[in-house]
């Protein structure tokens, strides 16, 4: 869920309506996907939207005083599920006797079409490594010092593997043996590692299953 349009019905502050709207449509939204429609598959097949496929979100503050800072706190919105992700987002700052009020529509969309509906803010996999230590090796401990993660661990007469969900598949320990090698290290040919940040909009196990 994104803001996708706005309609300004004031804005006298330093930002033009085109950023402050840029602005609000990155602004993650917690998401209920079970509430509401794609626009392209509602039944109400309306440019303007419904209830079912539009959220609305109201914004209206004056500096009255001095100069205010509005953030995304002060977007007030007719659902109680789809709201900001955090409250403390900066949206614009108002000079003295400076005012804004606005409508904005928040709808479901997909990260294929823009940003602001990507539910993630990193998303990085890699294969699952697997390292295998011969009896080859003289535990001369100078794959334990070439390591940047610190994967291996000398213990006592071997060298035994410490952290393996660290490794990066860096070859680093596997050069630093002498011919012939000692470590080898691959990746799992069906195994990965996936890494997903959420904005918040959605949970991580939800973003993967509709992925």
């Amino acid at each position: 869920m994104a803001i996708d349009e706005i309609v300004m019905l004031e804005n006298s502050s330093i930002l033009q309506d085109e950023i402050i709207a840029h602005r609000l449509g990155l602004l993650p939204l917690k998401t209920d996907l079970d509430s509401y429609n794609l626009p392209e598959e509602c039944p109400c097949k309306s440019e303007f939207g419904c209830n079912l496929c539009r959220v609305t979100l109201a914004l209206e503050v004056e500096a009255k005083e001095g100069s205010r800072t509005i953030y995304s706190s002060d977007l007030k919105s007719e659902s109680q599920t789809v709201t900001p992700v955090s409250e403390k987002v900066l949206i614009v700052k108002l000079a003295k006797e400076q005012r804004i009020r606005l409508e904005a529509y928040a709808r479901l969309g997909k990260g294929r079409n823009h940003a602001k509906w990507q539910p993630v803010s990193m998303c990085t996999y890699k294969y699952f490594p697997k390292i295998m230590i011969s009896n080859k090796c003289n535990v001369c401990g100078k794959c334990v010092e070439m390591c940047p993660r610190k994967v291996l661990v000398k213990s006592g007469d071997k060298i035994e593997v410490r952290d393996l969900m660290a490794c990066t598949l860096c070859q680093d320990c596997a050069e630093a043996c002498p011919t012939p090698r000692a470590i080898e290290v691959s990746g799992e040919e069906d195994a990965f590692i996936l890494n997903i940040e959420s904005t918040g909009a959605l949970l991580p196990e939800r973003i993967v299953t509709e992925a």
